[in-house]
């Protein structure tokens, strides 16, 4: 007999411009679209992109994980909803965390740390421009990558310095998996930050989400 499949929990963050899709129980899968149908299938899509972040850690990710997608909740996004970031706290964000529930959530954050340094480590120094010739290259991606994840401390109660390079960066990354390596009642660790499974969340996503930027920018010859 076939086994059952497990329906990925979802949750949606909706603004009037774009939604967020979060798969709630696999850190940094979260794509986005114009509506909640196009940000549903953006995270199906992403599916298999996000399996070998899964490997990576030793967590078992169904082959068909896009494939059935439950929407859990939905709330009201905000102005950084329209800009492009996922910030609205959810209800699956506030849930306990037990020690074991924890590691598999830091351990995935690792994972999508270790995909982006490879990541990084295949690229040109100069990635494909927009049509208008905007956007950064690869270096200025992993500055602005390192720069938000030493000023996310500030929301676990940690004070950090921002890295130069991504030698450097094992310190920052060190700080942030051991503050949210424990068990947790799902309240924030300080006063007016972030709940920990939401940080986990977050960290992984920003990391991801400039991977495969720069992954899909990248060309043979750094040229665009």
């Amino acid at each position: 007999m076939a086994a059952r499949r497990v329906p990925v929990d979802v949750t949606l963050e909706t603004s009037a411009t774009k939604v967020f899709a979060t798969a709630a129980q696999w850190p940094g899968w979260s794509r986005s679209g114009r509506d909640g149908p196009r940000a549903l299938a953006a995270l199906a899509g992403y599916a298999q992109r996000y399996a070998p972040v899964a490997a990576r850690a030793g967590v078992p990710f169904p082959a068909d994980a896009g494939a059935d997608l439950r929407v859990v909740e939905e709330v009201a996004g905000d102005g950084s909803t329209s800009f492009g970031v996922p910030g609205r706290v959810t209800g699956p964000d506030r849930a306990p965390l037990t020690a074991a529930a924890a590691k598999r959530r830091v351990d995935l954050m690792l994972a999508a740390w270790a995909v982006f340094d490879d990541i990084v480590a295949a690229a040109p120094e100069h990635l494909r421009k927009g049509p208008r010739g905007g956007g950064r290259d690869r270096d200025a991606v992993v500055a602005h990558v390192l720069s938000a994840e030493a000023a996310y401390g500030r929301q676990l109660g940690l004070r950090l310095a921002a890295p130069v390079d991504l030698a450097g960066a094992a310190g920052v990354r060190a700080a942030l998996a051991q503050a949210l390596r424990g068990a947790s009642d799902g309240t924030p660790l300080v006063p007016r930050g972030w709940p920990p499974r939401y940080a986990a969340h977050r960290i992984a996503w920003h990391v991801l989400d400039h991977a495969w930027e720069i992954e899909d920018k990248s060309t043979g010859d750094g040229a665009g």
